[in-house]
């Protein structure tokens, strides 16, 4: 390897964050057994664009982000939101009889072509649960959704990560814990 080649892989290295590889480690063989790799786009509901490389990194996409690198995001159309305190039981994600039919009733009248359902909470429990229990609850709100023919594009669960107000009371905390649905036209 010349000094410039050489050069040029630790600008690229340290560009993308990564720690310099000696030239002896680059050279070795290895094999390692997983998944293939997909490489990975997508749209939050929040409208930026994403994608991921074959390492794992993350980053926006960059034919949509500003002068100074600031992502550009299109704002989706959320035409649903669902207060969970009034669709499910405390740390549960079984949606009740009445709230099943106001979602019937909801995706049946909606005129999208498809539908993001994205479910949220609030900060009191660990982000590893609210994760699961968001996710949860999105599946179920879009099984809801299914059973009377809506097209579900995608379902994300986005825990705490993702607050309308500041957990800082019990009333914003309860405007936390929703399912917002995006209407795809």
């Amino acid at each position: 390897m010349t000094k410039a080649k050489k050069a040029l892989g630790l600008l690229a290295a340290a560009a993308l964050g990564l720690a310099a590889v000696p030239a002896s480690a680059q050279d070795t063989n290895r094999v390692v057994s997983g998944e293939r790799y997909v490489p990975t786009i997508w749209v939050d509901p929040d409208g930026c664009e994403h994608w991921v490389m074959d390492d794992g990194a993350e980053g926006y996409m960059t034919p949509h982000v500003t002068r100074d690198g600031r992502p550009v995001c299109r704002r989706g159309n959320i035409c649903g939101v669902m207060p969970t305190d009034q669709f499910f039981a405390t740390n549960k994600h079984t949606i009740s009889a009445a709230g099943q039919q106001r979602l019937r009733e909801f995706f049946q009248s909606a005129t999208a072509k498809s539908f993001i359902v994205a479910g949220h909470t609030d900060s009191r429990a660990s982000d590893e649960y609210n994760l699961r229990l968001s996710e949860r609850r999105a599946n179920s709100v879009a099984k809801v959704g299914q059973s009377v023919g809506a097209q579900i594009a995608d379902v994300r669960g986005y825990g705490e990560r993702d607050p309308r107000v500041p957990n800082n009371s019990s009333a914003n905390m309860a405007k936390n814990r929703r399912v917002e649905i995006i209407c795809l036209r």
